[in-house]
């Protein structure tokens, strides 16, 4: 089935009729499925378990290849075939690996982006925050603090004890 954007509009003559869409001939591929499976391949092409399936199967093909009857080998010593084979995973293995690199690039660059944009902002708040409390700094500088209060209340007091100690040595001068 051909996609929308896949189709190209066809033009009449006339301008009073609707464009109609023409099929084209070149077979219609999802990107998006085949790049889904493009990673799946890739992933299992770099895992242990292809590895050890890979090396069973050369094993075995060397092994048949060099202790089975004559007439039941199909590759002889050479291992042509084998080559053949090996080449022609290879061939297809490395576009599918470029393909799978290339979707995780682009997903690494949109992430590198998203995490970008949110070191900005959290860099803008942070700044607003720090503004903010530089302000609060401002404003406290302006309002009395407790241990100014404190402060400023022992030392009245230690006034008026003074003035009491020379009052009452007043009130004791006079009386004599």
């Amino acid at each position: 089935m051909a996609r929308e954007e896949d189709r190209r509009p066809i033009r009449s003559g006339r301008l009073d009729a609707p464009l109609t869409q023409r099929r084209s001939l070149r077979p219609q591929v999802d990107s998006e499925t085949f790049g889904k499976i493009s990673e799946r391949v890739a992933r299992f092409i770099g895992s242990w378990r292809f590895i050890a399936y890979m090396t069973v199967f050369i094993v075995v093909w060397v092994a048949w290849n060099v202790f089975a009857p004559d007439e039941l080998r199909p590759d002889g010593f050479p291992f042509i075939f084998l080559t053949l084979l090996l080449s022609l995973q290879a061939s297809y293995a490395a576009p599918l690996i470029l393909l799978a690199q290339n979707r995780q690039a682009d997903r690494d660059r949109i992430t590198y982006a998203d995490d970008r944009a949110r070191a900005e902002r959290l860099m803008a708040e942070t700044e607003f925050l720090s503004r903010e409390i530089a302000a609060l700094r401002v404003a406290l500088g302006e309002v009395a603090t407790r241990d100014f209060i404190r402060g400023e209340l022992e030392d009245l007091l230690d006034e008026l004890e003074e003035r009491a100690k020379n009052a009452d040595k007043e009130d004791n001068g006079q009386a004599k």
